[in-house]
């Protein structure tokens, strides 16, 4: 069996030690970084969090291996949704996977179309695609609003306090600042677009997974492979009252609150009145108008 390694930024290869170790009876053979081909591996195993999956998603439906993600990252979300709480969690479904009986399942990743003029983050790298549009791969949520904003200033704390309630103290310095904006969701059911909000809005997430900030049930009822995206829409509402619903999240309760509004759609429109950042999986993508939509059963990972 060959297995392929991915490390995110600052994770030590000594992660690696655990799984090499009364694996399986069978003989593994180890490759560092990402296979070029489908036929150089048999799994890749990334080490890292939601920012290390969404920076390789790319290459991973290209080759078209099965993934086990192993939850070391600032922020867990991804791994958390598909049931690997803890690198023992990893570890155990690793192991079961290379004894033959394992679990690996076909999961959704939401795609972002960006228009002709967009800034593109892609490998980390800022350009532009005066051309072509691009499909820019996703496995969490996507959105625009006061969470981007979040988003940035999290990303601007250190690794551990990042892990360790970054995404909550940015949410605390930033509610009472954040301006709603004047922002237009169309959805489509696959045939036509129709207007679903139109309104001043601080937040607008477009999910894949039901969590997204370290925790935050924003999309309770998200599936991975149902082929739809669970948008939630939270409107202008007053900061303090905004500020006082944020716990509600944790536990997706934020739907029941007059001004959030709750539906699926196959894909959707964003236009803004002035241009605002888009980010998924807690990192910089583009900037508006885009489209959202999702790619059924693009990525195999291994579960427990």
């Amino acid at each position: 069996m060959r297995a392929a390694v991915i490390f995110g930024l600052g994770c030590s290869p000594k992660r690696r030690k655990p799984f090499q170790e009364k694996s399986s009876i069978r003989q593994i053979v180890w490759q560092i970084g990402m296979p070029a081909s489908a036929g150089e591996a048999d799994a890749v195993l990334l080490f890292g969090g939601d920012g290390t999956v969404h920076r390789h998603l790319s290459g991973l439906v290209k080759v078209g291996l099965p993934v086990l993600v192993v939850p070391t990252g600032s922020g867990n979300d991804f791994a958390r949704a598909l049931g690997l709480r803890s690198v023992r969690d990893a570890l155990v479904a690793w192991r079961r996977f290379c004894a033959g009986n394992g679990s690996v399942r076909a999961i959704d990743l939401g795609v972002i179309k960006a228009p002709q003029t967009a800034s593109i983050v892609q490998d980390d790298k800022v350009s532009r695609a005066p051309e072509l549009e691009l499909d820019h791969y996703f496995c969490t949520v996507a959105g625009v609003g006061l969470d981007c904003e979040v988003a940035r200033r999290a990303n601007t704390l250190p690794r551990f306090l990042r892990g360790h309630g970054g995404y909550a103290l940015s949410v605390v310095s930033t509610v009472f600042r954040f301006v709603p904006i004047k922002m237009k969701i169309l959805a489509s059911d696959g045939q036509e677009w129709f207007v679903r909000s139109d309104r001043p809005t601080m937040l607008a997430a477009f999910a894949n997974t039901p969590l997204y900030g370290d925790g935050m049930k924003i999309a309770p009822d998200a599936q991975m492979d149902d082929g739809q995206l669970d948008v939630c829409v939270i409107g202008g509402i007053d900061p303090f009252k905004l500020f006082c619903m944020f716990p509600t999240v944790y536990f997706g309760r934020h739907l029941k609150i007059d001004g959030v509004e709750y539906f699926r759609a196959h894909r959707v429109r964003v236009e803004a009145e002035q241009p605002v950042d888009l980010y998924a999986d807690g990192e910089y993508v583009c900037r508006t108008p885009v489209e959202v939509g999702i790619q059924p059963a693009a990525l195999k990972v291994i579960v427990p």
